[in-house]
């Protein structure tokens, strides 16, 4: 059974580009209620074993080193059907092909800075929300 919660990040290039306050507004103005959010930043270790699942890909390193060179905003957002909806606000990848009014589209600059995660399962949400905000029940 799917699950009302998803987990996103805003990237390190979104929030030194000063844009969570933008993307905070898109999350809430599609229906996203925000459960948990916090400012934080990864270190190297957190970020390998975060992205633990692309250790074998040629661009791991410099996810790794993307993902700790600055804050991330972490949170848990809430709606009916929020992995599937969030996925399609967010937008594509590669904000090139990210349709026009998503995240990405707006904020995103490369296919490797693109701005912001969103889980991609109900099940990887609760892990990847669990990994930012231990201790919590939050699924």
């Amino acid at each position: 059974m799917a699950t009302n919660r998803t987990f996103t990040m805003i990237k390190p290039d979104a929030v030194a580009n000063g844009h969570i306050g933008g993307i905070l507004s898109m999350i809430t103005e599609a229906g996203f209620r925000i459960v948990s959010l916090k400012l934080t930043q990864l270190t190297v270790a957190d970020a390998k074993e975060f992205y633990a699942v692309h250790s074998e890909r040629p661009f791991y390193g410099e996810l790794v080193e993307f993902m700790s060179r600055g804050p991330i905003v972490a949170a848990i957002l809430e709606k009916d059907n929020a992995i599937e909806d969030f996925r399609t606000l967010i937008g594509a990848t590669n904000p090139a092909e990210a349709a026009e009014g998503t995240i990405r589209k707006k904020y995103a600059t490369s296919i490797g800075e693109n701005a912001v995660h969103g889980s991609d399962s109900d099940e990887n949400a609760a892990i990847e929300g669990a990994f930012h905000f231990a201790g919590r029940e939050q699924f």
